[in-house]
């Protein structure tokens, strides 16, 4: 037996009916506004209130902007008032509301008192569940395009390596050759220039080979490609970097590692372009089920509450967003003359795969 009073019930309903969120119109069988709750009151404009509460048959047409069907997003073909004897469970509609302009809603209207052909239309504001997905579908054309963007660097690098770098070292070899030739002066001249230049060009393209996409990021993981990166920057800038590794694991899945190494990578070069220093730190450890990034200088520093600081490439609102795509935490401190920490936080799962 149910535990409650008809009393008991007809309160719950009717406490429900004016505390809900939810908008609720009473119809009758002609389309009139028998009654409405009090959210329903506060999404209409003032004219159209007065005319639902005159009885006009039309009035929610004043408001409703349409809803979706199979073949529509807005539309008003088939409108749901215009059959009384059709029940709808769940659809899409959009209302012009008092205040803030066309919304969407998720609606249903059912009959519920066939005698007097009473039927009920409420709606729940979908503007929460629009945003949420919304920003999902962002965050996951993000990741496709971030990855697009990898796997193109990846191929580009891996052609500059295996193939034009191996036909410019072909080249080389046989320029070599005719040095031990029976040639004079003057051509043996010309080919030892042509020599150095073949050289500083194919370390220019195994330099943009490594920079396009580090092989020893994919063969090797973050510490590997991470020495290697900062071995060539203090041997072409002079910078030295003071690189901490205490990691508990060798990798810790494709997508956490290029994002730590493409955050990392952007943070140096910015000190390098930007801080006026010699030396830097950087430190990576794991630690409480996060794997963590410092970036850290002693040099110029910059204002937090500049829009638009110096620094190119990924920029900190980028570096933001890839921190986010694996669900890290990206801090920035920095003071003018105190210099700039950049630290990353990014979860793994135990044992450190992250896969």
């Amino acid at each position: 037996m149910n535990q409650f009073s008809n009393v008991d019930l007809s309160n719950l309903l009717l406490n429900l009916y004016g505390n809900s969120d939810e908008a609720i119109f009473f119809f009758n069988r002609e389309g009139k506004v028998i009654t409405m709750n009090r959210a329903a009151e506060e999404i209409l404009d003032t004219d159209v209130y007065e005319q639902m509460m005159a009885g006009s048959t039309g009035a929610i047409c004043k408001t409703c902007k349409g809803y979706t069907s199979t073949d529509e997003l807005q539309t008003c073909q088939s409108c749901y008032m215009s059959n009384p004897d059709e029940n709808i469970s769940s659809f899409q509609v959009y209302f012009d509301t008092k205040g803030r302009g066309i919304i969407p809603y998720s609606a249903s209207i059912q009959t519920i008192d066939e005698q007097f052909g009473i039927r009920v239309f409420m709606l729940r504001d979908l503007t929460q569940q629009f945003k949420t997905q919304e920003e999902l579908n962002q965050k996951m054309m993000m990741q496709r395009v971030i990855k697009a963007q990898e796997d193109e660097r990846k191929r580009i690098s891996r052609e500059l390596h295996d193939s034009v770098a191996q036909e410019m070292l072909s080249s080389l070899v046989d320029l070599r050759v005719l040095k031990y030739m029976n040639v004079d002066e003057e051509v043996l001249k010309k080919v030892q220039q042509t020599e150095g230049s073949l050289m500083r060009l194919l370390d220019d393209i195994r330099h943009l080979s490594v920079e396009l996409r580090p092989a020893t990021l994919d063969d090797l993981g973050l510490e590997a490609a991470f020495r290697t990166h900062f071995k060539w920057i203090e041997k072409n800038y002079g910078l030295i970097i003071h690189f901490h590794p205490e990691l508990e694991a060798k990798r810790y899945g494709g997508e956490i590692e290029t994002v730590v190494y493409r955050i990392c990578q952007e943070a140096v070069f910015n000190a390098l372009k930007y801080a006026d220093v010699d030396e830097l730190v950087v430190r990576l450890h794991v630690a409480d089920g996060f794997l963590h990034l410092l970036v850290a200088d002693e040099g110029k520093g910059f204002d937090l509450q500049d829009s638009d600081p110096q620094g190119t490439g990924l920029g900190i609102y980028s570096m933001k967003e890839r921190a986010e795509l694996v669900h890290g935490r990206l801090h920035i401190t920095s003071e003018i003359g105190k210099g700039t920490m950049i630290q990353l936080e990014v979860p793994v799962l135990e044992g450190g795969n992250g896969e």
